[in-house]
């Protein structure tokens, strides 16, 4: 009889532990013989680092990968889109085809983003072009909305970019490098509240790529109305979603949390705006998913002992537009309120039964390739082995709001198709 998983984590959340106990797991600690070990981010470095030369034996997995952070920093994220962008530009793909005014049709959606201080001259170009416009500041390596700020005139920059060189703690060399992006102003309201979608997606692996789609995500919603106002500009309430900020505000209920379940949003959308572009949108939002993952891919260290959860954080605007703003590397495992704790137990628990087949020792040499039944409410969202069996022209006849092929995967709950194969 096989021997039961040894597992370790440095995260206590009660949605983990109680998963592994479940399964009838044994803890050990990270000095002993481990198979499972959900780490944070922090603890992947020190097992992959070159200092420490650790080596994962066949019957160990871990949540991350070695260089998870291609994806998950902000500014990472925004380069390599930007280099994905270019290669299928120079490869004459048409999925980086352009408009009139140099837009890209299919690739447009990750908002104009500068780093700083390195684009400082690139973004002063670019404000200068709509000095009316807002733009929003944010530290490449903080989650939770922490050190986020909007602005709207050049002199806010250089009094910001002031205070940090003449900043007697940190030096020029080390000040922390914070991307700006141009603010998505004119976000989609429900009940006059701006929100954002937090989606998960499990990778199991880069080369081939396949990914997963959580059906049950949710929608955070500020506790102050919108509104575009410049007066309103330094109240996070008005415009941060993350609860980590909304649960401070006067009207944060701590019975629902400001949050929404994602099928909740279809049927309002499907109600007010149509089942047809609702569908759309939906489509859209996993197509940018796909594109974002396709990004990375080729730089990403594909080890074979690894998985990822992403929490994805996607706005609409008011066009029905979806806009990837982050990817989060650890998305939250705190419950705030009874519906969260439902969901981020069966999360994890649907994680586990596809990263550890059968609960039952990994062996990593196993091909990631889990049968639906064990998906739970993970539903396959791309898989790059059939997409290359299915067809070059896949990837042109499956763009967003393009006739759907013919062996695209079918979603439970619509009917509609998830685009699992586009090529």
């Amino acid at each position: 009889m096989a021997g039961k998983v040894k597992w370790v984590t440095d995260i206590e959340k009660s949605v983990l532990i109680n998963n592994f106990e479940k399964r009838g797991w044994v803890q050990v600690t990270e000095n002993e013989d481990w198979n499972f070990y959900w780490m944070s981010v922090q603890t992947i470095r020190n097992v992959f680092s070159v200092e420490t030369g650790y080596r994962l034996s066949d019957d160990q997995i871990v949540n991350h990968f070695p260089n998870h952070y291609e994806l998950t920093r902000k500014d990472l994220m925004v380069k390599n889109i930007k280099r994905y962008r270019k290669e299928l530009e120079k490869d004459g793909s048409p999925l980086a085809e352009k408009d009139e005014n140099g837009k890209y049709l299919y690739l447009d959606f990750v908002p104009v983003t500068y780093m700083l201080p390195a684009d400082y001259n690139l973004f002063v170009e670019e404000f200068r072009k709509s000095p009316s416009s807002t733009w929003i500041m944010k530290p490449c390596g903080k989650a939770q909305g922490k050190g986020i700020f909007l602005i709207n005139k050049l002199s806010q920059i250089k009094k910001w970019s002031r205070d940090s060189k003449t900043s007697t703690f940190v030096s020029q060399s080390t000040k922390e490098a914070y991307v700006i992006s141009l603010y998505i102003s004119n976000p989609l309201l429900i009940g006059g509240r701006k929100f954002d979608l937090r989606l998960y997606v499990l990778v199991s692996t880069y080369r081939p790529l396949r990914c997963y789609m959580y059906k049950l995500g949710f929608c955070r919603f500020c506790t102050v109305k919108y509104t575009p106002s410049t007066s309103e500009l330094d109240n996070m309430f008005v415009h941060l979603t993350n609860v980590a900020i909304q649960k401070h505000g006067e009207d944060y209920n701590h019975i629902h949390g400001g949050k929404w379940t994602v099928s909740n949003l279809r049927l309002y959308l499907e109600s007010t705006r149509g089942k047809e572009v609702t569908s759309k949108l939906f489509d859209e939002i996993h197509w940018i998913i796909v594109q974002s993952l396709k990004a990375v891919a080729p730089v990403m260290n594909n080890d074979k002992h690894c998985f990822e959860c992403y929490g994805y954080d996607i706005i609409i605007d008011d066009k029905l537009k979806p806009w990837l703003i982050e990817v989060n590397a650890s998305p939250s495992l705190t419950s705030s309120t009874a519906n969260d704790r439902i969901l981020k137990y069966n999360l994890i628990n649907d994680t586990l039964n596809i990263a550890v087949p059968n609960g039952e020792i990994p062996d990593c040499k196993w091909n990631k390739s889990p049968p639906k039944e064990v998906l739970g409410n993970y539903e396959i969202l791309y898989d790059e082995e059939l997409a290359q069996g299915d067809g070059a022209d896949r990837e042109l006849r499956n763009r967003p709001g393009q006739p759907l092929g013919p062996r695209a995967g079918r979603t439970r709950d619509s009917g509609r198709s998830v685009l699992s194969t586009w090529k």
